[in-house]
């Protein structure tokens, strides 16, 4: 399982108000190149957002599906790609003072990712994660404006 976490310079309000954007997964989420909702219910259970991934000159469509809607805390999702495969991918928010402690949880749930998933994968997946939550973390602290974007120092969201 990939488990990582990081702590954004925002309360949990503003995390969650970007992860409730289904049209800006784009701008965190890694890999992705372009994502929008499939209608105006996201993040409700069983809404979804299409996205785009590209590498080099492939590109490939997906859709994730909202699972467990827990607002404002708690968001699973289940991105699948192909009929037969997919992620489970869990976000929490921690509420830590002033700032969110966000712990992102993925791990394959269907199809031929249980097959080829052992350490190796897992360690790229936290690399992957890391640049993520990374992105996250400057997407909701830009987001905030003048006094998060203070608190989180001029560029230290390496």
């Amino acid at each position: 399982m990939a488990v990582q976490h990081r702590l954004v310079h925002c309360p949990p309000e503003r995390v969650w108000g970007v992860l409730c954007d289904g049209d800006r997964y784009a701008e965190w989420v890694v890999g992705t190149y372009d994502s929008r909702q499939e209608d105006d219910r996201w993040p409700q259970e069983g809404s979804a957002l299409r996205y785009v991934v590209k590498a080099g000159p492939w590109t490939f469509e997906g859709r994730t599906v909202v699972r467990i809607h827990e607002p404002p805390r708690r968001l699973e999702l289940e991105a699948r790609a192909g009929s037969h495969t997919s992620a489970r991918i869990a976000i929490e928010l921690v509420p830590w003072g002033d700032e969110t402690v966000v712990v992102l949880d993925e791990h394959p749930l269907r199809g031929r990712g249980w097959t080829f998933h052992h350490a190796a994968v897992d360690a790229v997946s936290q690399i992957r994660h890391r640049g993520m939550l990374s992105r996250l973390a400057r997407t909701c602290e830009e987001r905030a404006g003048g006094a998060g974007a203070e608190a989180a120092g001029a560029g230290s969201h390496a």
